[in-house]
């Protein structure tokens, strides 16, 4: 096994192994005090943060991903690395966290494993932006995190129907404002985190959401109306009739671009808050469906643009059929 093998690598084996992960900056610590690869191997975060002084706590958990990835099959999050994550912020309009996600090395195994307390550490508070990584995440799951799966420009032969806009990048809901003739509000969208994944896979997010992102005062309602009534025709009747359901749910709290997440420590936390537990997943690998890794019915979806054979059920009460062109919502079956 690749974890048997490690652990008799020698030092300068497992020094170039660090920078193959992009961890070489601890390289001349590590040196100093692990001698081959079972002594890294056994290293607990504590020892880690003293001895080579890493610090940083999503270095520690990407190195920990990375010692774990030896016993297990290469996936194709862990392929994607820090300079595509970059990319992928600029895609989902949340540019201004790359410097962040930069300084902590966040590659793409590391973006499927984030937590929280995670996203806290890089400065992400804002609940709007944590569910447009959230929904990112999920639709990079979708497509076995092929690299190539957002769609950043509009072209001859969109279709423009749910699959096609769970794609869309920050960059094309901006041009899709243009079309319906709101270029003058597109460039709020700026820094939004506003993006194809948001829009479809996030219940909240409806059009009065989107009209106080872009700034269109609530003085001007048939602007207002205007946009309602071409984001209903963007997502669909079916859709929109589930987000309008979707609101009148008891513990339903509306979506605003300034709301901050809250991390709920303690055992006595108020359940019934919009606070999150700090160790849960930003996406979580269970409750949205989305299974660890590439399961049968998504492995080959991406690359051959094949349909998905099974349905997979979403954690907010609908499935995402096969072929990805309808909705079957299963509300009922969880009454």
């Amino acid at each position: 096994a690749l974890e048997t093998t490690f652990s008799r690598w020698q030092t300068e084996q497992v020094v170039n192994w660090l920078y193959g992960i992009g961890l070489g900056q601890y390289a001349s610590e590590c040196r100093k005090h692990f001698k081959n690869g079972l002594q890294l191997l056994h290293a607990s975060p504590q020892e880690l943060e003293k001895k080579v002084g890493m610090r940083n706590p999503l270095h520690r958990k990407k190195l920990q991903l990375c010692l774990n990835g030896l016993c297990t099959r290469q996936t194709e999050a862990n392929i994607l690395d820090t300079h595509w994550v970059q990319k992928w912020l600029d895609d989902i309009g949340l540019p201004q966290y790359k410097e962040y996600f930069a300084e902590s090395k966040v590659d793409g195994r590391l973006l499927n494993n984030l937590t929280l307390e995670d996203i806290i550490y890089l400065n992400i508070t804002n609940e709007l932006h944590h569910l447009s990584i959230k929904r990112a995440i999920q639709v990079l799951r979708l497509n076995g995190f092929n690299p190539t799966c957002i769609k950043r420009r509009p072209s001859p032969d969109d279709k423009n129907d749910m699959t096609e806009i769970m794609h869309w990048s920050n960059h094309r809901v901006m041009e899709w404002l243009r079309s319906i003739d709101l270029s003058e509000y597109a460039p709020n969208l700026r820094g939004s985190g506003v993006c194809g994944a948001l829009i479809i896979l996030e219940l909240r997010f409806n059009a009065s959401t989107l009209a106080e992102i872009l700034s269109i005062p609530m003085s001007k309602t048939l602007l207002r109306r205007h946009l309602t009534m071409r984001f209903q025709e963007l997502i669909g009747n079916d859709l929109q009739n589930r987000k309008n359901q979707y609101e009148k749910s008891p513990n339903y709290q509306s979506l605003t671009a300034h709301t901050k997440i809250k991390i709920s420590r303690g055992l006595f936390a108020h359940r019934r808050t919009r606070s999150i537990e700090a160790d849960d997943l930003v996406c979580p690998m269970n409750e949205n469906g989305i299974p660890n890794g590439i399961s049968p019915s998504l492995k080959r979806f991406q690359r051959k643009e094949s349909s998905l054979a099974d349905t997979i059920e979403d954690e907010v009460g609908f499935y995402l059929a096969a072929h990805f062109e309808q909705y079957i919502y299963i509300s009922d079956l969880h009454e």
